[in-house]
């Protein structure tokens, strides 16, 4: 198992913020006291460059974010402020994404201990998402030559409309999202499949759905490789989701993904995604839980 980590690169934020960015800090001290890898196994990502960018985003767009030229609508439409961090960050978070992707094809799990940045639109950015790090990886990894195909099984509480729509018209790429109906955002795109599921789900009916929608996303897909999106937020007390699911609800939904995953043969490359719990604690608690599973069961 290799695992990728951006948290070095920390976001100047105003106080009070409430994206919170410790979570992922505290996450990568959490794996590294388990020593679930060796040290030299939990490396610091290279940045993704701007050719690999280009792939999934438009080069207006890129221009105006590498030369702080993103207007103040665009910038309250991300959630953060401009800094030259804030576009190093972005850009190792997608890094990590494709390292991990690789990890993954060369035979072992690939983790990015952050990533998930699905609501990154080709020409904006959105929902604290600067570049989509799912969209830049499945790009990269079919320009190299080493996937044809790849699944992107999105169980954040939010639906991943920029990762969509990026890959609204890319055969060789295959979206599912199962998110929660009515939370944002409230203009959904359409994946290849959308499980679109009722405030205050709970544990049995998300995993039943969430089964029923792999097997037939696999199905359709018939992918060379899978990217996870790992979400910590469909937990009952998330902040910014209403699915009422409890730790051991996302415990079996890694499983039920790792399982079906691990049957197929297939190389899983997973990222972190969102989670904004009261207690911060709850989301490394998740996270760290989705990385330890991967240890045992990958």
């Amino acid at each position: 198992m290799q695992i990728f980590s951006s948290d070095s690169f920390v976001l100047p934020l105003p106080p009070g913020h409430r994206f919170p960015m410790q979570k992922y800090a505290l996450l990568r001290e959490r794996v590294a006291a388990a020593g679930l890898v060796p040290p030299e196994r939990l490396q610091l990502p290279p940045a993704a460059s701007d050719y690999e960018l280009a792939r999934a985003h438009s080069p207006a767009y890129l221009h105006r974010c590498q030369t702080g030229q993103l207007s103040a609508q665009e910038l309250r439409r991300i959630g953060f402020p401009w800094s030259p961090a804030m576009i190093e960050r972005s850009r190792r978070s997608a890094g990590a994404t494709i390292a991990a992707c690789r990890a993954a094809l060369a035979g072992e799990v690939g983790i990015n201990l952050a990533g998930g940045t699905h609501h990154a639109f080709a020409d904006h950015g959105a929902g604290y998402c600067v570049f989509n790090d799912s969209a830049v990886a499945a790009r990269a990894m079919q320009a190299e030559g080493r996937a044809q195909r790849v699944l992107i099984l999105d169980c954040d509480v939010h639906q991943g409309d920029g990762t969509a729509a990026i890959l609204a018209d890319d055969a060789r790429s295959f979206t599912f999202s199962i998110h929660g109906a009515k939370n944002f955002p409230f203009r959904k795109q359409h994946s290849d499949l959308d499980v679109a599921l009722p405030d205050d789900t709970g544990d049995d009916a998300y995993l039943d759905a969430l089964e029923a929608g792999v097997r037939r996303a696999l199905a359709a897909a018939r992918p060379d490789l899978v990217i996870y999106l790992a979400g910590a937020d469909p937990y009952f007390d998330d902040r910014l989701g209403r699915l009422a699911l409890t730790k051991a609800g996302l415990a079996e939904r890694d499983r039920v993904i790792f399982h079906y995953c691990r049957a197929a043969g297939l190389p899983l490359a997973i990222t972190m995604a969102g989670g904004y719990a009261r207690r911060i604690e709850d989301t490394v608690d998740i996270h760290f839980q989705t990385v330890a599973a991967a240890a045992v069961c990958l």
